[in-house]
């Protein structure tokens, strides 16, 4: 039967992948891409503390199951996660932990400094991304519904202000507006294509700074009063 039949290939599918992002080594390589940005072999290697050896059997398997993608340039080689929707798929898993402090003698300065600002894959997360969202949401630019953002008329006038077409967004195989349930904060931050693009528009403006290796972002005295001008946050 044709139910039988998708519940078969969606359990094939979800073991598939749960292989893959089962081993510790290959989730910390996932993690690491996980910012947008491309790494190249040996970077990779170093975040999953295995050899090079090693870390060349799980980039291949990786790249078999459609995970990653690797780009040429010269005589490197660079991995970066297949696409968005690769990157959308992850992000959420970690809301499937219990929620149990993790007893340290000191915080972790990177993780905090994740939580504050930080990329998740090509839209911006933590207390920024959550924060954005929810001065659209309180100007009336974007409402919300059980998965997706959707931008209002008053909305669509400010984006194409910060320089946005949303006409081309809209045309992308993604979702436009998706509510991307961020990990640190549990609340939603704007992902998709109009997360994208305004990440995009961010960085183009100034407003935020992206730390070279990592997902950090760091705000910019520029980005510090566009989101006091044009976002009303003080």
């Amino acid at each position: 039967m044709v139910g039988d039949h998708i519940v078969m290939q969606d359990a094939r599918a979800t073991a598939i992948i749960g292989a893959m992002i089962g081993v510790p080594a290959r989730a910390n390589m996932l993690a690491a891409l996980v910012g947008g940005q491309a790494l190249t072999a040996t970077e990779l290697a170093l975040h999953a503390g295995v050899t090079q050896q090693t870390e060349s059997s799980h980039l291949k398997k990786m790249i078999d199951t459609g995970l990653l993608k690797v780009e040429k340039q010269g005589r490197h080689r660079y991995f970066r996660l297949a696409n968005a929707r690769v990157a959308e798929a992850l992000e959420p898993l970690a809301h499937l932990v219990p929620a149990t402090p993790v007893v340290h003698k000191k915080p972790s300065k990177l993780l905090s400094e994740l939580r504050a600002s930080r990329m998740c894959y090509d839209h911006m997360a933590g207390v920024l991304g959550v924060t954005v969202a929810d001065a659209l949401t309180d100007k009336g630019y974007i409402i919300a519904d059980d998965t997706d953002f959707t931008a209002t008329p008053a909305g669509e006038a400010f984006f194409a202000d910060l320089g946005l077409d949303l006409a081309a967004l809209r045309t992308t195989r993604r979702h436009f507006a998706r509510r991307c349930l961020d990990w640190s904060e549990r609340r939603s931050h704007v992902g998709g294509a109009l997360g994208a693009g305004l990440a995009d528009a961010f960085l183009k403006n100034g407003w935020i700074a992206r730390q070279s290796g990592t997902r950090k972002v760091t705000v910019t005295e520029a980005g510090e009063n566009a989101l006091m001008d044009r976002f009303g946050l003080g």
